[in-house]
């Protein structure tokens, strides 16, 4: 079962460079859960539930895995470990066309805003789905660097769109 749980806390907070970055800490108001099941990067089970993190596309590891795949199922993973209690929030929709929660994920234990941390790390692109946008911007942000940089698909998968 999901409990509420309140606070007002920014998720994103402004870099050194000025632009947005994932803040630790930063937990706003959302329900709270511990994983239950991890099905791929960006599809989990919070408390028995399927949860689809907003925002972000990992590569597919099933069906003919795509480069990374597997990488960024381990990633996710290691963030979110079975029992790690987390904090899903909600943007516009709750739900997608196939029934999962669609949700931003905090970890409890430190704040981390693993959506974010996903895309900052190149384990995820940026997968904007209107009406769910509230830190979009933050993301594509969070893309570019890591893009730049050449942080995971975007180092290991050329091309990558």
């Amino acid at each position: 079962m999901l409990l509420a749980a309140c606070t007002s806390e920014d998720p994103v907070r402004s870099g050194p460079s000025g632009q947005s970055r994932p803040a630790a800490q930063a937990r706003p108001a959302g329900d709270d859960g511990r994983v239950t099941r991890h099905t791929d990067g960006d599809t989990l089970r919070v408390d028995g539930v399927k949860v689809r993190l907003i925002g972000v596309d990992t590569p597919e590891v099933s069906a003919g895995s795509e480069c990374f795949g597997t990488a960024a199922s381990a990633r996710t993973a290691e963030l979110l470990p079975i029992g790690e209690p987390v904090r899903l929030v909600y943007d516009v929709d709750r739900h997608d066309r196939y029934g999962r929660v669609l949700a931003y994920v905090y970890r409890l234990r430190d704040g981390v805003f693993v959506n974010a941390e996903l895309v900052e790390g190149g384990y995820a692109t940026v997968l904007t789905v209107p009406p769910n946008v509230a830190h979009a911007d933050a993301f594509i942000a969070l893309q570019r660097e890591a893009r730049a940089a050449q942080r995971g698909v975007w180092g290991a998968c050329q091309p990558v769109p």
